[in-house]
């Protein structure tokens, strides 16, 4: 199981917000390089990126800060965060990013998804971000109308083999990770997912691990990093198994 060390732009600085709530924000770095760097020293594997700034606009809006993470590091990038173009995913990836995250095109725009996916294959993954089981979009501010389930199996048939999902209700809080409705999501819908919102303790990593069978590929840790509620390396021993 992949830990996914997590860094969210916005107006250029490491920020966390609390359940998507951009009025809940807490800035955690002046400069998000530097702590793309730490995240790598302490052996993170994936650094997993979103431009929330991007997310509002629909197009990328922190490029010039994610240029200076990939200078900075040398452990693979996702990005996500309002990637909706083909134009958008081009650039990203032509930047070196190595996945692209789509997340309200999935809704809106399957179509692209479907041609992305067969022209870069699993360097394109879904983000389903989600309350009580309904999938939102543009930032969390709006419902996307669609449940969990059948979106991630139309995504599936789109050719998408992970999908990043979040629930948006405990995202930021620290209230533990809902491990049942993401393995429910694995199993029901057949594809890797990656387990992202509320993770607070190593106990969350060894929870998620438990249901590696079901296919959960891994987990996305934020604040719980941040704030020292999770030692990084614990949790990769934890997610290797050996803690």
């Amino acid at each position: 199981m992949v830990i996914y060390p997590a860094i969210d732009i916005r107006g250029g600085k490491c920020v966390r917000l609390r359940k998507g709530d951009f009025a809940q924000e807490t800035v955690f770095s002046e400069n998000p390089a530097d702590m793309a760097k730490k995240w790598q020293a302490q052996g993170g594997q994936f650094l997993h990126l979103v431009d929330l700034d991007g997310a509002r606009a629909g197009h990328s809006e922190n490029l010039e800060t994610v240029r200076a993470i990939l200078a900075a590091v040398d452990f693979p990038v996702e990005l996500g965060g309002g990637i909706r173009s083909r134009e958008n995913i081009v650039e990203v990836l032509a930047m070196g990013v190595r996945r692209v995250i789509l997340g309200s095109v999935a809704v809106r725009d399957p179509e692209l998804v479907r041609r992305a996916c067969a022209k870069y294959g699993d360097r394109i993954v879904v983000g389903i971000d989600a309350k009580d089981g309904v999938v939102a979009v543009d930032g969390w501010g709006v419902s996307g109308d669609v449940e969990v389930i059948p979106l991630a199996k139309k995504m599936k048939e789109a050719g998408v083999g992970t999908i990043i999902y979040t629930d948006i209700s405990r995202d930021g809080t620290l209230a533990g990770v809902n491990v049942e409705a993401t393995a429910r999501l694995a199993h029901e819908s057949g594809v890797k997912i990656v387990a992202s919102g509320g993770v607070k303790s190593v106990d969350d990593i060894r929870a998620l691990k438990a249901h590696e069978a079901d296919g959960i590929e891994g987990v996305i840790v934020g604040k719980s990093i941040y704030m020292g509620t999770l030692d990084l390396g614990e949790a990769l021993a934890a997610a290797a198994g050996e803690a």
